[in-house]
Parts: structure tokens; sequence; C-alpha cells
């Protein structure tokens, strides 16, 4: 009963997170006026119904039959198996602060796919906000009750912060690096500032392993299209020469960790954590 509590939870949020999505890059308010159609005739409840709706109306608004992406349902879907994922595997607390983490960042991977830039409000923000909650949620980066909760702050509050220098330090050292070698910008600033957000949260380990994961992930999903388009159009671009942004793999890295892989890959660095200590 919790899980499809929690399920119905993440789906409404979804919901909202479509309007960020939308509306932010526009300069438009994610409260006012009320989620509408483009022929301005307002969505009513029943018809906003997160990922249901979309399959009933059959993807059409009710009025003037224009056609709503399938991403709407696909945000509202996703943000739902991200949080029930994170409610079990996570503890109580930090499963709550993931959640808020997740939001963020996936709002920042689908602008980031629409517009090739991330805002601040999620990268810089994500990362204020993951060294605010280490701090007053210890959990966040295992830190146990088994000392002062002054103590297990300050721990968990260094583990943050050392994850989103680390994390965007990387970043930023690769985008340098593959820029004199490619002699062109191979990497925006707002990956490298997103990575501060990820490590804020995740830590170091879950930042190397969204950066490097998410690397490999991007390949993954990367050549299939290329060959597909390719295949129908001879003129499409190269591997070299493709623009891709690289926010949602390294957002898609950093929900795997926390979902499926923290444990084996916290284990994996485990000889290196002494180095920062």
């Amino acid at each position: 009963m919790i899980t499809a509590w929690i399920f119905v939870f993440g789906a409404c949020i979804g919901s909202f997170l479509n309007v960020v999505i939308y509306r932010l890059p526009r300069g438009e308010s994610v409260v006012h006026p009320r989620s509408h159609c483009r022929c301005g005739v307002p969505i009513a409840w029943y018809d906003n119904i997160p990922i249901l709706s979309w399959f009933i109306l059959r993807g059409r608004c009710r009025h003037c039959k224009e056609a709503f992406s399938f991403r709407y349902p696909l945000v509202e879907l996703g943000t739902a198996l991200v949080f029930v994922g994170l409610w079990h595997s996570q503890p109580f607390l930090p499963s709550l602060a993931f959640m808020a983490f997740a939001c963020g960042m996936i709002a920042a991977a689908v602008i980031d796919w629409d517009t090739m830039e991330i805002p601040d409000r999620f990268s810089i923000g994500g990362m204020l906000l993951g060294l605010l909650l280490s701090a007053f949620i210890p959990e966040i980066h295992g830190i146990v009750a088994d000392q002062t909760f002054a103590i297990g702050s300050l721990l968990s509050l260094t583990q943050s912060l050392q994850g989103a220098l680390l994390g965007s330090g990387l970043m930023l050292w690769i985008a340098v690096i593959a820029e004199k070698v490619l002699g062109k910008e191979a990497m925006g600033f707002g990956d490298v500032k997103l990575m501060g957000a990820i490590g804020a949260f995740c830590g170091w380990q879950g930042a190397v392993f969204a950066l490097f994961g998410g690397a490999f992930i991007g390949l993954a999903l990367l050549l299939p299209y290329l060959l597909i388009n390719k295949s129908k159009d001879a003129s499409r671009p190269t591997l070299a020469g493709l623009r891709m942004p690289f926010g949602p793999a390294l957002v898609l890295g950093s929900l795997l960790y926390l979902i499926f892989f923290q444990p084996y890959v916290d284990a994996y660095f485990e000889p290196f954590q002494n180095l920062f200590n």
C-alpha cells in the first residue's frame, strides 16, 4: 500500500515537473496560469490525471484535438518509478532527500535535452541543497547515529563538500583536456556545475560513477541513434560532428547509482576512502 502511494505521489510530482520543464526555459511562471492547451482552453482536472489522462484522451486535447507529446506520461511514469526505487533502496529520511534531488535532476535532464542548457537553479541550487540536507540528515552519506548529531552532521557535510568539489573538478578537467585535444568545446560548463549537485548528494563515489557510467550510457544510446539515422539519410552527422547533451546521461547515472549500484560501487571504492579522511 505504501509503495502504491509513493508511486501515485511520484506521478503527481512528475506532472508538475512537466510544467516546470515546459515553462521555465520560456521564462513563464510555473504556478500561474493553470495548465492549458495551445488553443487556450484550460485543462480540466479529470483530463490532467497523471499518466492515465494521456491514454484516455489518446494523446490529444479534448477540445481542439491538438496532439500532446508522449513525453508527458513518460516523465510522470519515470518520476513515479524513481520515487519507488529510492523508497525501497534508501532509508526513510535519505529517501525523501533523494526524491527532492531526483526532481531537480529529472527537470534538468529534460531541459538540457531540449535546449542544450542546464538552469543554474538545478545545478548550483542542487549543490547548495545537497550540502544543506547533508548537514541535517547525515544518513544521506551513511553516517549512522553512533556519535553526537553535531559530529555526524559535520562528517556528512564534509563528505558532501568532497563529492561536490571532486565531481565538478573531475568534470572540469576532462572538459579542458577534451577541448585541447579536439580543438573545440567538448562539454558545456553546465555539466560541470551539474556534477557539483550530483556529488553533493551522492558523494564522490556516486559522482565518479555518474560521470563514467553516464559516458557509457550516453555512448550506448548514441551509437544506435547514429546507425539508424545514418541508414535513412547519408547526410546525417557523424559521431564527431554530432552535438548531444551530456546532462541526461549524468542524471541517469546518478539515479542508477542511488537505486541499484550504491552498495557495489561504494564497496569497490572503499580502499580509496582513506585518501579523503
